[in-house]
């Protein structure tokens, strides 16, 4: 009995300490039952300006401790409503959007709605803003604005071609802006206005089918960089260096080109501050405090004259 009493005396606090080791290093996995998931579907991630956001983003969630699903619509709005109803079914508590199309996105966040996830819009805009817990943007029609002023001080005047993307609100805002700044010098005459889907490879043969069909344009302003990217790919293909192209975003490769002087500027935005105030926001949502509807970021005007060679492999 002695001999059973003292095994006893052992064994106990043993099987005690096996089982504080048990649910210390939890094997049951339960701390994975807490972890929020979010989701972002943008419009595509054949764009480095979006896989900057998606980085900042995934970051930010990761760091928190939580999982990040993100998803890539190939600039299909229908396959963008179809994976928004892909993360509503995966269970994510909050869902950030790029839209393909700013005005036909609604259903989709219909459906977030009616499943009491919140959305957070990023880059651009969606058309019924109610819709959205809210937006993080850039300053888009001040981009427009910087690209126009900087044409105003460098040029006297000429035939101006606009490479757009009207599905994307920010497109719409951004030409809006060189627009409306242009627009009282009689000098400059818009004289071609073409949809690219904001895409280098669709830019490209469309800049040539433009020179083709208005061979004395000189200007080209561009929605984005990759656009940019495109017409200075198809101006380099004709031998037209004399074309001044403006385009939006400050990716390194086009800053490279602005000190080669093949590009004219691009209106700088932060994929970075974007991806770290959508994720900031998300947070605060998840902790029942207020954010703002609307949230724009200023963007800053790049150009041969304000960046150096140390400034190329930086994208704030």
């Amino acid at each position: 009995m002695r001999k059973i009493f003292l095994t006893l005396i052992i064994a106990v606090p043993l099987l005690a300490a096996g089982l504080h080791h048990f649910v210390a290093t939890d094997y049951s996995l339960r701390q994975n039952e807490h972890r929020r998931k979010l989701g972002a579907v943008y419009m595509t991630l054949n764009n480095p300006f979006y896989e900057v956001i998606d980085e900042e983003i995934r970051t930010a969630v990761e760091n928190h401790g939580d999982v990040l699903i993100s998803r890539d619509p190939a600039l299909s709005v229908d396959k963008q409503v179809e994976e928004i109803r892909n993360l509503i079914d995966a269970g994510v508590e909050l869902i950030f959007i790029n839209p393909v199309d700013w005005t036909k996105i609604e259903p989709a966040l219909e459906l977030a709605r009616a499943a009491k996830i919140p959305v957070i819009a990023i880059d651009t805009n969606v058309e019924d803003d109610s819709l959205v817990a809210c937006t993080v943007v850039s300053d888009n029609y001040a981009a427009g604005v910087q690209c126009a002023e900087h044409l105003l001080k460098h040029s006297a005047g000429g035939n101006i071609a606009i490479l757009k993307h009207s599905q994307a609100r920010s497109s719409i805002d951004r030409v809006s802006g060189f627009r409306d700044k242009i627009s009282a010098n009689k000098n400059f005459r818009v004289v071609a206005e073409v949809e690219c889907l904001g895409q280098l490879e669709v830019a490209m043969p469309v800049m040539e089918e433009i020179i083709a069909a208005y061979p004395d344009i000189n200007i080209v302003m561009a929605l984005n960089d990759p656009a940019a990217m495109g017409a200075i790919a198809a101006l380099q293909s004709l031998n037209r260096s004399d074309v001044l192209v403006y385009g939006v975003d400050g990716v390194p490769e086009t800053k490279e080109m602005i000190l080669a002087r093949r590009m004219t500027a691009t209106a700088g935005q932060s994929p970075r501050q974007i991806g770290k105030v959508a994720s900031d926001c998300a947070y605060k949502i998840f902790a029942g405090e207020s954010v703002e509807k609307i949230i724009k970021l200023p963007t800053k005007l790049l150009c041969a004259e304000n960046i150096s060679a140390a400034d190329i492999e930086s994208w704030d």
